[in-house]
């Protein structure tokens, strides 16, 4: 099993969204919400992924608030 991981963006925060790996599952949890964890397979969190960088889910997010790294 490995250790939770969160993206660096969200810097000390606690409101991120955190993944692993355990018995060969992906797992993904709230780091508000600790309790509930969603468990997937490694193909399906890729495929999720690819979806992510597309763009395909952007219409489903609140961007207003975010900054990309290294803006002002």
């Amino acid at each position: 099993m490995s250790d939770w991981q969160k993206s660096s963006a969200s810097a000390e925060a606690n409101e991120c969204v955190e993944i692993r790996t355990a018995d060969g599952l992906v797992e993904i949890r709230e780091s508000e919400s600790a309790e509930v964890v969603v468990r997937t397979t490694p193909r399906k969190w890729a495929a999720f992924v690819r979806g992510v960088k597309a763009g395909e889910f952007d219409r489903h997010g609140d961007f207003g608030g975010l900054q990309s790294p290294g803006a002002p």
